[in-house]
């Protein structure tokens, strides 16, 4: 018997110009957009453009947020959100990576209720946020179908995620052309960011027989991309197929969260600027040697769809596809494994992942 529940209010419409297709998809949400991106990936994949030229057509009138940074923190949403409130939108168009939709579910929070960044944690908005309309230029995130937003607070010196079914975007526009863009080192980061996605899904507490389905359809697709990311021959069925296994991966953990790898991998992120989904990447064959001890058949059934004989062989793959000469200090490991351990993140874990179990995962990673 199957044991599942799941939501997942995001409509989602995948192919070739399906912006362009699917025009009216926008006027249902009224007739001020504001349009939130960064500076470059919006215009360099394409999909600024054709959002433009729907938007123009549907005599919507629009705005333009670029500045968005990466990573994003509290006080960035909030310029997003003053821009917001000048402008009164209907409605927020996200456009960009994982930094992009994240900061546009924020600001479509923000932008209609009157309180500090950090009430965003608190949930139970006074006032129901702005409708959001997702568009990835990356294959890594998933965050155009999940309720999270994950922001930086410097005066923790970390990043942390919120989440409330309320951001869920209503609609997401998955065109593998708006990735083709992403250079080298982009492409295979948020790839492994995917894969990260799919991976702690799986080895959730939280885990169903629903996120279970989404995360072996998504470990296939990410299989069959696997000869282009290492060969670095980037064909468009390779997009289309990270693309989708970045979306199942989205999806799966819109219903169990991350893991331990996520809370691990924030700290290099902050301190030492590795891309997010490198820094979990890195963590990942030790975070699987790990789980063999509670859920072998789980991480010999991962390896298996990924078409690896073993976790050394993972490791190899990561090494291919990740390289880094980051190492940590004693200290540094022991304070990033104390403020992991303490994480929601761990305690989705299996197992009991105490200071100890992050600091051995850092250690032998990345000592």
């Amino acid at each position: 018997m199957l044991n599942f529940s799941f939501y997942m209010p995001t409509e989602i419409i995948q192919g070739q110009e399906v912006v362009t297709r699917n025009g009216d998809r926008f006027k249902q949400f009224g007739t001020r957009a504001l349009i939130v991106t960064g500076k470059r990936s919006a215009q360099l994949s394409g999909a600024f453009q054709d959002v433009a030229a729907v938007l123009d057509n549907l005599g919507i009138s629009y705005q333009v947020f670029d500045q968005v940074e990466n990573n994003p923190s509290t006080t960035n949403v909030v310029q997003g959100a003053e821009a917001a409130r000048q402008f009164n939108p209907d409605f927020i168009v996200g456009i960009g990576g994982g930094s992009a939709l994240d900061a546009a579910k924020a600001i479509a929070v923000l932008a209609v209720n009157d309180f500090a960044p950090e009430c965003l944690y608190h949930g139970n908005y006074p006032n129901q946020p702005l409708p959001v309309i997702a568009i990835p230029t990356t294959a890594g995130t998933g965050s155009e179908v999940t309720q999270y937003s994950v922001l930086t607070i410097p005066e923790k010196q970390t990043k942390v995620g919120f989440g409330d079914r309320t951001i869920f975007p209503k609609v997401a526009f998955l065109d593998h052309r708006y990735t083709e863009s992403m250079e080298l080192d982009t492409t295979r980061n948020t790839a492994v960011d995917a894969l990260s996605h799919l991976v702690e899904a799986y080895l959730s507490r939280r885990a169903s027989d629903a996120s279970d389905m989404l995360v072996e359809a998504g470990l296939k697709l990410w299989a069959r991309a696997l000869p282009d990311l290492k060969s670095a021959a980037f064909s468009s069925g390779m997009r289309d197929s990270l693309l989708t296994a970045s979306a199942l991966g989205g999806m799966a953990i819109a219903h169990t969260g991350t893991t331990v790898v996520h809370a691990l991998g924030y700290p290099l992120t902050y301190f030492h600027d590795i891309p997010h989904g490198k820094a979990n990447g890195l963590l990942m064959a030790e975070y699987l040697r790990y789980n063999l001890q509670h859920a072998r058949s789980r991480v010999e059934k991962i390896l298996k769809l990924l078409n690896l004989k073993d976790i050394g062989e993972f490791a190899e793959l990561m090494q291919i596809l990740l390289p880094t000469d980051l190492r940590l200090t004693p200290e540094q490991i022991n304070e990033y494994g104390i403020a992991a351990s303490r994480t929601k993140n761990a305690s989705h874990s299996l197992g009991e992942v105490n200071s100890q179990v992050c600091i051995d995962i850092l250690n032998n990673s990345l000592g």
